[in-house]
């Protein structure tokens, strides 16, 4: 059933956001560990890092955040914070292929891709936790434990 007021399929709407959730976190695994870790190893990743003067920490530190993200994402816990958690690598993928131009064929990968990425993360945050998310993200009133006034508006 649609829902009029908001243009959301209410029976299919949580099924998209599911596959939409999923889909985001098997890209972030693929490139910590597919790409990362398995193409570039460690020590390859971090002097790709290094080399465009990212200090030597943030490669594994990315590779974490990806990695920790991306389990978030596809088992589906508290998926709305791990979409938004994961928006500063992703603006870090940007700036890295900012200068290579559009299309991702363009020498060294262009920056379409992970704008794009910033783009489904967000909407992964916006849309909510979809269907199967192991636990639930808390809303912001819940994680600082105040009580709702039943005069606010929904």
């Amino acid at each position: 059933m649609i829902d009029n007021k908001n243009a959301i399929d209410t029976r299919t709407g949580p099924l998209g956001a599911f596959v939409l959730r999923v889909s985001l976190g098997v890209m972030f695994l693929a490139h910590a560990l597919v790409l990362k870790l398995g193409a570039f190893g460690l020590d390859g990743t971090t002097q790709f890092f290094v080399s465009i003067g990212l200090p030597a920490w943030t490669a594994p530190a990315t590779i974490l955040a990806e990695t920790l993200g991306g389990v978030a994402l596809v088992v589906g816990f508290w998926p709305r914070l791990a979409a938004v958690a994961t928006i500063p690598v992703l603006l870090g993928a940007l700036w890295v292929h900012a200068g290579n131009g559009w299309v991702f064929n363009a020498p060294n990968g262009g920056w379409e891709y992970p704008l794009f990425l910033v783009v489904i993360a967000a909407v992964v945050a916006l849309l909510g936790d979809g269907a199967y998310a192991l636990r639930r993200t808390p809303s912001l009133r819940q994680l600082s434990g105040a009580r709702q006034s039943r005069f606010e508006l929904p």
